[in-house]
């Protein structure tokens, strides 16, 4: 049926496209504030991009990317996250060559293969952050915080830091070592999905979703015990510059998050329904994984706007306020037309919101319409307007009305 639009994906319009414009201005104007530049990738990128970066025996490469095979015989996919190409753009432009770290943030569609749930679709949008080329905690520090005010200016309440780390290449295998240990013991009440891939990638099975794996990984060694001496001083670093800035956080050795390239730092922001409303961390090696020349410690962090939406909507909390317009400028007559519109061309170039009829309704229509437009003021401009070049503007809240010369216009409104 093509006038229905596929599972998974949404139409934007009215006091939602409002509110996400209006929260995808705070990101911007954030990310001003700490010096961060935007940046936009393409929509889809080839495939091999993703097994390298995101990684091969990820639920997201194995089971959720939209990938096919273009005209050319090459594999193209459909973005399903947006560091993987923000790396590769890193990389291609040689951007390692300008003053480092190289700060970069995108508001960008994404697509998964997924069950379309509450704030999760199918084609949804991303609020994301890279810094690349530094391995100081400090960045860490720089994303928390950023994350940690965006969620204050929003207004959202229920949403809490969970900080965790998973270590480095020197310390990452004897924990591995410790995990498939205690995973073979208890290797029959894993899913069958946990038992391929805990010797392929046993972090995974730490974040699988199977109420059984869930179960048996609650006593699994954790990663915080296993880390080498520069992963622990990395993290102490890291809690003591939170704790010295007042940003509450949990320890949460369940954080592995659910992608491939992450180590030492993950951390996530969760509410109290164990939703989360952003996730990210570091990935010191993730550009060299996908290049094979550059060595660039980064981290980063990804946030839904639609999961962002639906908190908003749970919290009872409106951005937007009505979405009045300033003026409402009512035509009587034909004759009155190119006058009246050309008031409303001059105040909309001075800043003002103004709308006008298009359809020759009546002058009792007009104002009608002007109400439902939740208009502030409205005036009629019908031949004598026109002639005396004066008119009368109408407080559509209080019923006031003040002659005004056309020309004045502007300055009562302000």
């Amino acid at each position: 049926m093509i006038t229905q639009a596929p599972r998974g994906t949404a139409d934007w319009f009215g006091k939602r496209m409002s509110t996400r414009t209006k929260v995808e201005e705070m990101a911007r104007d954030l990310c001003r504030r700490y010096n961060i530049k935007e940046i936009i990738t393409p929509v889809f990128e080839h495939t091999v991009l993703f097994q390298r970066g995101v990684g091969e025996t990820t639920d997201v490469v194995q089971k959720e990317m939209y990938s096919f095979v273009d005209k050319g015989g090459r594999g193209i996919t459909l973005k399903p996250e947006g560091t993987a190409g923000a790396m590769r753009a890193y990389s291609e432009n040689k951007l390692y060559a300008e003053p480092q770290p190289v700060k970069m943030f995108y508001v960008t569609p994404a697509f998964r293969y997924e069950k379309p749930e509450s704030g999760r679709l199918r084609q949804h949008h991303q609020f994301g952050v890279e810094i690349v080329g530094s391995s100081s905690p400090i960045c860490e520090v720089e994303l928390i915080t950023l994350v940690s005010t965006f969620i204050k200016n929003l207004g959202l309440k229920d949403a809490k830091l969970h900080l965790n780390s998973i270590g480095c290449e020197k310390c990452k295998p004897v924990y591995n070592k410790a995990l498939v240990s205690y995973l073979e013991e208890r290797k029959e009440c894993l899913c069958p999905t946990c038992q391929d891939r805990m010797y392929k990638n046993p972090l995974r099975v730490l974040d699988c979703k199977e109420e059984g794996c869930k179960k048996i990984v609650e006593n699994a060694p954790r990663t915080i015990d296993y880390l080498c001496d520069e992963c622990k001083e990395h993290f102490n670093t890291l809690t003591g510059m939170l704790d010295s800035l007042g940003i509450p956080y949990e320890i949460d050795t369940g954080i592995v998050r659910g992608l491939d390239y992450y180590t030492k730092t993950v951390f996530e922001f969760v509410n109290s329904d164990g939703f989360t409303l952003s996730g990210g961390g570091r990935y010191d090696n993730l550009v060299y994984e996908i290049d094979g020349k550059e060595k660039a410690p980064s981290v980063g962090f990804g946030m839904g706007i639609e999961r962002i939406l639906y908190f908003l909507e749970k919290e009872g909390i409106d951005l937007v306020g009505d979405d009045s317009i300033d003026l409402y400028v009512g035509i009587m007559g034909d004759e009155a037309r190119t006058a009246a519109y050309k008031m409303i061309y001059d105040l909309r170039m001075q800043g003002f919101s103004v709308e006008t009829d298009c359809l020759g309704r009546s002058v009792k229509a007009q104002m009608k319409f002007a109400n439902k437009l939740n208009a502030k003021y409205s005036v009629i401009v019908g031949g004598d307007e026109v002639a005396s070049g004066k008119c009368r503007l109408k407080n559509m809240e209080t019923g006031e009305e003040t002659e005004t010369k056309f020309e004045d216009m502007a300055e009562i409104l302000k």
